[in-house]
């Protein structure tokens, strides 16, 4: 499916500041807002820094983009979706990489207690040191 059938598959206007954000997603996960903007402008160069921020909300609410937020660092966002997957996160230079899930299903964790809760996803970011922070350390 394209991103224009996808976008408007979930209801959005199809838009070139949309698309743009979408290809920057495709180049590379776990961007933060800045380097969206900087390779959203690489295919749309009239592209401003709040149409970015805007077009990232509005890709979140919609699920085409999911946004994580590991502590102390900004926010990233990721075009992978819907398969409750985690992070692993550098305490070093802050790079995020992908770790799926151990068991089958979604979520991949059991609480052992949901207070009442209809659990949807579990989140776990693991933090270490990346292969090139540990060289350098």
């Amino acid at each position: 499916m394209t991103d224009t059938d996808l976008l408007r598959r979930h209801g959005l206007r199809v838009t070139a500041p949309r698309l743009a954000v979408l290809g920057a997603l495709d180049e590379r996960a776990h961007l933060d807002a800045d380097e969206v903007f900087r390779q959203a402008r690489t295919t749309l160069p009239t592209v401003s820094v709040q149409a970015v921020y805007d077009v990232l909300h509005a890709l979140s609410d919609a699920g085409l983009v999911r946004r994580i937020e590991p502590a102390g660092h900004p926010a990233r966002y990721e075009r992978r979706t819907g398969d409750n997957h985690h992070h692993v996160v550098c305490r070093g230079c802050g790079a995020v990489d992908d770790v799926d899930c151990a068991v089958g299903h979604a979520p991949c964790l059991t609480p052992s207690s949901t207070s009442g809760f209809a659990v949807e996803t579990a989140e776990v970011t693991f933090w270490g040191l990346c292969p090139t922070c540990r060289t350098a350390g």
